[in-house]
């Protein structure tokens, strides 16, 4: 029988070795929505899927708690992406975190560090300018930015500034989406096609993102889209965009509402786009198709 050499031994057991997860910071504690449930399954989607480790960073409740606010310093650079789950408010008093926090949250994604902008938070933050260079499209007045729709064909419509539909969406409500690009890492290996359920539809995003030189795939490429009932436009859902040497994953979905079941967390879809946009965000790239389990 043969036997195995010292460098053998030493590879196979690299090879077999899991890889390390990767550390993720969720920042909470405030949001229009039920932001306790929705990083509940945020943290139980990642951690099932056995690429990351999770920890949250809660916020004060309250714009007054002075001190609470002069504590609160999350250590974003221990981290491989930031998912910001928070929503003081989209309109400009809306709560803002602290200056030092947020020149952190720009330094940390300007030097590469990854950011995942999950549902309400692309509300956030109406005045922080290079939040909304990051997001490049939110909860935004039409007459804040552009906004961005899809063709038949799936090409990208700029919609001017000024003109269109301003940001909105009705009940929630199952839908079809459909898949844009599915040669991204994010997307790869999803079916063109589901219906996603129980979700809201937002429509009308606007902001930052514009087409320089004709090349607006260049500054945010849309991934996923679906047909809207409301405004009868495809509307973008899963897009993603770079700021700095950072990377940004924005997906519209994930509504949680308080005491209302929340299917729509439970979709493998959706799992798996979270997931894979994380990692995305985190590395650039995605290692492998997810386990997807979380149950709820």
């Amino acid at each position: 029988m043969p036997t195995l050499s010292r460098r053998q031994v030493v590879l196979s057991a690299f090879a077999a070795a899991p890889a390390a997860r990767l550390p993720v910071l969720i920042v909470d504690g405030m949001n229009n929505h039920d932001w306790k449930a929705g990083t509940r399954a945020l943290r139980g989607i990642l951690e099932a899927s056995g690429r990351f480790q999770v920890e949250v960073s809660t916020t004060p409740s309250t714009a007054v708690d002075q001190e609470g606010w002069a504590r609160w310093r999350p250590e974003f650079h221990r981290y491989s992406v930031v998912i910001n789950n928070f929503n003081g408010g989209h309109k400009s008093d809306g709560v803002r975190w602290p200056t030092p926090v947020e020149q952190s949250l720009e330094q940390y994604v300007s030097k590469g560090g990854g950011l995942v902008v999950f549902h309400a938070a692309n509300n956030a933050f109406l005045e922080w300018t290079d939040y909304n260079e990051m997001i490049g499209l939110g909860w935004r007045d039409k007459t804040f930015g552009p906004g961005l729709i899809l063709d038949e064909h799936e090409r990208v419509v700029v919609v001017p500034a000024g003109e269109g539909l301003g940001p909105g969406h009705g009940p929630r409500h199952d839908f079809e989406m459909s898949v844009r690009d599915p040669r991204h890492p994010v997307t790869r290996g999803l079916p063109k096609t589901w219906v996603h359920p129980s979700e809201q539809l937002t429509h009308g995003q606007h902001g930052a993102a514009q087409p320089k030189h004709g090349a607006i795939e260049k500054e945010l490429r849309i991934l996923t889209y679906a047909l809207s009932k409301d405004s009868r436009r495809r509307e973008p859902l899963d897009w993603v965009r770079s700021w700095g040497k950072g990377r940004i994953y924005t997906t519209m979905l994930g509504h949680t509402w308080k005491d209302e079941p929340n299917p729509n967390l439970l979709d493998p879809h959706f799992q798996t786009l979270l997931v894979n946009g994380t990692e995305w965000a985190a590395t650039g790239r995605v290692s492998a198709r997810p386990a997807i389990g979380w149950a709820g």
